[in-house]
């Protein structure tokens, strides 16, 4: 949950102190710009006679999100910006939200205006009532909708929510929603445990609970963004499946590991597709490997710093001294791979085991130090 910077951004033009909140609502943003000032008004107007903040989390947006926010600030103290630089990612930015807030209740939705605001002070009242501790707004309950998906998407939706499954422990009607509130406790409860990884937190937040939340599900129907573009992509539904990895087996193997062996093993496919096409046009063999090895770096770290360390992705200046600690990682786990199995070889173990031993020996080294090295922290 580390981040490169932050800035904080609440100023109010009243000079009497702010009375603390109640509820605060946690909105992370990317390129909303054009959805803030609708979606605020409309907060306003459903929150009346609630002491609120709005806590909008922006990932450096390069619409200047984080700049629309900032002048809205300036005459409602209730507003407040928190503007990470260097890394995106919803989950961690609505943990980050939710730690930078004193309010006893806590909600989450979208900025996009696909959720609806409406609904808020309904899911506030039912958990001040004492006996919930977390409110969903559910699409997947009677008088809930998905509003305007094509069967594709609702097919998408309803296979992802069908996969949570496997890592909760009680039955939720829509355990992908973005849409909720919870008691203050239950983020103090969970969330040194906490992946913070990919788009879908309420799954992460009860998947991390001890033991099962007293739940509460309120209907609406999911509404067409107001403006903008959507955020959904390929990579969303492979953040999502490495959540659930982590949220099952991570206590045994990270999820960034695992992705980054399966990269790792893309690269074995790149390698030798490259150096059978190369060997084909009467290239020696020294010369077609050493390309080959190279072109295989090159596709891992592309792929790793899309996949694996999307949260600490890399760009400009930074991408290019990146590449080349990546090679330089690599090439000193390549030297540990053959050290190790050659060893192992010539202690008359099976050049199978050996083999294995000396991938494993690699890979790890490339993690760890690559980790370290290549997608440091700031």
């Amino acid at each position: 949950m580390e981040s490169l910077a932050m800035e904080h951004s609440s100023v109010g033009v009243s000079a009497q102190p702010c009375q603390s909140a109640d509820l605060a609502v946690i909105i992370p943003t990317f390129n909303e710009s054009s959805n803030i000032a609708e979606l605020v008004r409309r907060i306003r107007a459903s929150l009346q006679g609630i002491r609120f903040e709005l806590i909008f989390v922006d990932d450096d947006s390069p619409d200047r999100t984080w700049q629309t926010v900032r002048e809205l600030a300036r005459t409602d103290p209730r507003i407040r910006c928190i503007r990470r630089v260097g890394r995106r990612g919803l989950s961690s930015a609505v943990i980050e939200g939710m730690l930078a807030t004193g309010a006893p209740f806590v909600g989450v939705m979208d900025a996009d205006l696909q959720h609806d605001e409406t609904l808020l002070s309904a899911m506030f009242g039912t958990l001040r009532e004492g006996d919930v501790d977390l409110v969903i707004g559910s699409r997947y309950v009677e008088s809930g909708g998905i509003g305007e998906w094509d069967s594709k998407r609702a097919a998408m939706s309803r296979f992802a929510t069908s996969l949570s499954r496997f890592v909760i422990k009680q039955p939720i009607g829509d355990p992908m929603s973005g849409f909720f509130m919870l008691r203050r406790e239950v983020i103090d409860q969970v969330v040194q445990r906490l992946s913070g990884q990919g788009y879908k937190i309420l799954l992460d937040i009860v998947a991390s609970a001890e033991s099962p939340l007293r739940v509460r599900e309120l209907p609406y129907t999911f509404r067409a963004r107001f403006s903008g573009e959507s955020k959904l992509d390929a990579n969303v539904l492979w953040q999502y499946v490495m959540m659930l990895f982590d949220k099952r087996f991570g206590h045994i193997i990270p999820a960034r590991f695992l992705m980054f062996a399966l990269v790792g093993l893309s690269g074995v496919a790149v390698h030798l597709g490259m150096l059978s096409a190369l060997m084909a046009a009467s290239m020696r063999f020294a010369v077609a490997q050493g390309t080959a090895t190279v072109v295989a770096m090159t596709t891992n770290f592309l792929l790793n710093n899309v996949l694996t360390y999307r949260d600490k992705r890399l760009h400009g200046w930074r991408f290019v001294k990146g590449l080349v600690s990546f090679y330089l990682v690599c090439g000193l786990g390549a030297v540990a791979n053959v050290g190790v199995a050659s060893s192992l070889y010539e202690q008359h173990y099976a050049w199978v085991l050996a083999g294995v031993a000396g991938i494993l020996v690699g890979v790890i080294w490339n993690y760890l130090a690559s980790a370290v090295f290549t997608w440091k922290k700031a």
